[in-house]
């Protein structure tokens, strides 16, 4: 695995947490000048660092230093809780993570695309021509919820277009759903799972936000939001089946917090290059602006938070901008995933998210919740009244 860092490490506020094999017990930590400080003493978690008054502050807190980051860069089984060496974690721990659907306009068309094959990657190829050359050019430049976009739903109703997808994509409401469990996210360099009834799968790579409870947009990391298609294909009811599997959430490498050098603004210009390559020698390329999204992040957690408090923060993807489409079993058969494949996520002021595709029940299983999470901090003794 290549340098995990932003290009601009230097300047970049990093928070996120790294397993200690040496405690037996994971810690929130600072990432400054390449090197990790272990900052667990002031922010127990990534929660409580959430809800610090003062992010930036807190990065800068005295720790102990662990040495640089690619000390702590782990593969495969022992990147994870419990593991006998120590490695980075995801940057997220008790708080809930939350997703947001069809922010983007290609991902839109591939879910309205699996609505209409009921989930048979055979009939993908020649409906994707046909939505394409039937919604594409309207709906690229609609901004969700506006009159313009409910004309558009007037005469896509009229053709018999009309899609519970596109009802969030440009209507005003959008999609939120449930993406994992607290503490169930794994981190770069683990295995990401994919249940092995699935045919049709795809990686989903985002953007996270990372919240305050107050609703405050604290900075951001990478994620990958593992989807099978031909789950959410068949019906959206099975979106649960669909996104939330074991290994499923991969969240990494770190929080940057937004700062002088690096806020939302700076988010948005930035590009994200997915990159999986296959043990059968498939390769796959593709990248694109965070800012070709549909609905401002602003309005995203505004709609998230607006009816349901946080009161310890939460993780939030911004929804995909990639739905990969490339054949890889001959013409026509479109994108899924095969066992062993390396998934890349990569942005320039972000950093570098690193999975490895296994099966759900073959890869580690997901064992370390809150409660043994609090039972280690205790017996850390960095629990505090």
């Amino acid at each position: 695995m290549t340098s995990i860092l932003p290009q601009d490490a230097d300047r970049a506020r990093l928070l996120g947490r790294v397993w200690r094999a040496d405690l037996g017990c994971p810690s929130v930590v600072a990432v400054r000048g390449g090197r990790v400080f272990d900052i667990t003493h002031h922010a127990p978690t990534m929660a409580h660092a959430l809800a610090h008054p003062d992010p930036l502050a807190l990065w800068q807190a005295e720790g102990e230093d662990l040495g640089p980051v690619e000390d702590l860069v782990a593969e495969g089984e022992a990147a994870r809780p419990g593991s006998d060496v120590s490695c980075i974690l995801a940057p997220a721990d008790v708080q809930p993570v939350r997703g947001n659907g069809v922010t983007y306009v290609r991902s839109l068309l591939e879910r309205v695309l699996e609505e209409r094959a009921k989930g048979d990657p055979a009939k993908a190829a020649e409906l994707r021509r046909e939505l394409e050359r039937a919604l594409g050019g309207r709906l690229s430049s609609i901004r969700p919820g506006s009159p313009e976009a409910m004309r558009a739903k007037e005469v896509l109703v009229r053709e018999g277009l009309w899609s519970q997808y596109l009802e969030v994509g440009i209507g005003p409401d959008a999609e939120v759903f449930a993406k994992a469990p607290p503490m169930s996210a794994v981190g770069p360099g683990a295995f990401v799972g994919i249940r092995p009834d699935s045919k049709w799968n795809n990686p989903e790579p985002e953007v996270v936000l990372a919240v305050a409870p107050d609703g405050r947009i604290l900075g951001a990391t990478l994620g990958n939001d593992v989807n099978l298609r031909d789950f959410e294909g068949r019906s959206a009811l099975l979106l649960g089946k669909a996104k939330d599997n074991n290994g499923s959430c991969a969240i990494g490498p770190f929080v940057r917090l937004f700062d002088d050098a690096f806020d939302m603004d700076a988010l948005l210009e930035t590009e994200i290059e997915l990159e999986v390559v296959g043990e059968d020698g498939f390769r796959l390329n593709e990248r694109h602006r965070v800012g070709e999204i549909s609905r401002p992040p602003q309005e995203l957690v505004r709609q998230l938070m607006e009816y349901h408090p946080y009161p310890d923060g939460v993780v939030l993807f911004l929804g995909t901008l990639f739905a990969p489409v490339q054949d890889r079993e001959g013409p026509g058969s479109g994108f899924t995933h095969h066992v062993g494949d390396v998934v890349r996520i990569r942005a320039s002021t972000l950093g570098l998210l690193e999975n490895r595709v296994g099966t759900c029940d073959r890869i580690p299983p997901w064992d370390y919740g809150i409660a043994r999470l609090m039972h280690d901090l205790a017996r850390r003794g960095v629990l505090r009244g």
